[in-house]
């Protein structure tokens, strides 16, 4: 058989091509500096063996700043990720702006159908999903066994926050450097503001009215602050106002937290090789004031391709690895069930080893316990549980997080960061256009 001299070369190009693509595929994958997401790079040999054509490159950032750089980067279509990791407020508002690539062509056996209902329904715009879990939360009390049984109390399964104030009241010790009760204070609209919009929910609070007014002029956001910082002051850390999730995890790890509120993520950190009281750690709903809400969240971190990749087979290829059950089977095998990235996967849930897992439940019911569609006691215009699903809510939420934060380092009065976030938030709704 004779064989071109064209077709030869043909061939040779090809074949150089391919060895090309095979040694230079390079993609950057933005993340968070979470327990979780540093695992996973401590994981990436199993990755780079299976897929030794794909380089992966990664930026590591603190939430705020992730949430800034990767922000502004799709906005502008600036292509310096072609992976990101985002949260459930996001997904949806970008995926309709036409700034992430559609996942619906993930491999038969990702299985899309066994991710949570809750948890999917979150990253799926017009039916298109537009991001990957990478784990899913609420929240809950994560709190000291030991020291309540010390102060003659028991942990309610689901707690009102008056429990939860007695409770931070009878452990407190200021001599043991034991605060009673740590929550996040650090400004920012996932940072301190996820946490207090959630419990105002349980107080009946709403971000606006069904015509987009604010309410932070109302009772009930001032039933919230006032709680708040009478709890922060009373029986929380010092220089409170700078903490966020991981300032909070460290403390509670080091056993000066009585009670931490927060990502119902943290249950394999605080019962991990890291944490001082890892055995004498109790879970509990996030708390109540018997309207029919509770003060939990619903949030997925979860990893996304901004449609100005230029990687975009190579960037499905990393999310499919990462956000699959081979991983969590992964993460089993070298870390225990314990340490999986929890809140994404029905089979997890029914599954025998991981059902032995002391939060494993708590965390499930946490999860279901959110409702973004229907997230206040009142009529609202918006979804979402700890944040307004609109553009504006990024801004509008760091702005009162930094209000709220300054009154939590004293610098103003409850009454005194209301009325600054009132004013604030009615400003910016007027100049958007939701109200005259």
């Amino acid at each position: 058989m004779k064989i071109s001299h064209r077709a030869l070369l043909g061939a040779t190009v090809s074949l150089t091509l391919a060895g090309a693509a095979l040694a230079e595929t390079t993609i950057t994958v933005a993340t968070v500096n979470n327990g979780d997401m540093v695992r996973m790079q401590g994981l990436m040999d199993d990755f780079n063996a299976k897929h030794p054509d794909i380089k992966v490159e990664w930026v590591t950032l603190e939430e705020n700043v992730l949430r800034q750089n990767v922000t502004t980067d799709i906005a502008t279509g600036g292509g310096q990720y072609d992976v990101i990791t985002i949260g459930t407020y996001e997904v949806p508002i970008w995926g309709k702006q036409g700034w992430l690539t559609s996942l619906n062509d993930l491999p038969a056996e990702y299985d899309v159908d066994d991710l949570l209902p809750a948890i999917r329904g979150g990253l799926t715009v017009d039916g298109n999903l537009y991001a990957a879990p990478f784990y899913g939360e609420s929240s809950m009390v994560m709190y000291r066994k030991d020291l309540m049984e010390a102060a003659g109390l028991t942990m309610p399964d689901a707690p009102t926050w008056a429990d939860i104030e007695k409770a931070a009241a009878a452990m407190t010790n200021r001599d043991a450097e034991i605060n009673g009760v740590c929550l996040r204070g650090k400004a920012g609209w996932g940072e301190n503001m996820a946490f207090l919009t959630a419990m105002s929910n349980s107080f009946g609070a709403r971000w606006f009215d069904e015509n987009w007014n604010p309410q932070f002029d109302q009772p009930e956001w001032k039933a919230t602050l006032d709680f708040y910082l009478n709890l922060m002051n009373n029986y929380g850390p010092a220089g409170a106002s700078n903490n966020g999730f991981n300032e909070n995890l460290t403390l509670f790890q080091q056993g000066k937290c009585g009670m931490w509120i927060d990502a119902t993520v943290a249950a394999s950190f605080v019962t991990g090789k890291d944490s001082t009281v890892a055995d004498k750690v109790g879970f509990a709903l996030a708390p109540d004031n018997g309207l029919g809400k509770r003060g939990n969240w619903l949030w997925a971190w979860s990893l996304a391709i901004p449609s100005s990749s230029d990687a975009q087979d190579a960037a499905k290829t990393f999310i499919d690895w990462a956000t699959n059950k081979d991983y969590l089977a992964l993460v089993a095998s070298k870390e225990g069930w314990a340490n999986v990235p929890p809140g994404t996967r029905t089979s997890l849930y029914s599954n025998e080893e991981y059902a032995k897992v002391p939060f494993a439940k708590m965390t499930l019911d946490s999860i279901n316990s959110a409702d973004p569609t229907n997230p206040t006691v009142k009529p609202v215009p918006y979804v979402g549980v700890q944040f307004v699903a609109i553009p504006e809510f990024q801004g509008l939420g760091t702005t009162v997080g930094e209000i709220f934060s300054a009154a939590l380092a004293g610098q103003k009065t409850a009454d005194q960061a209301l009325a600054e976030a009132q004013a604030a938030v009615t400003d910016e709704m007027k100049a958007a256009g939701y109200i005259q």
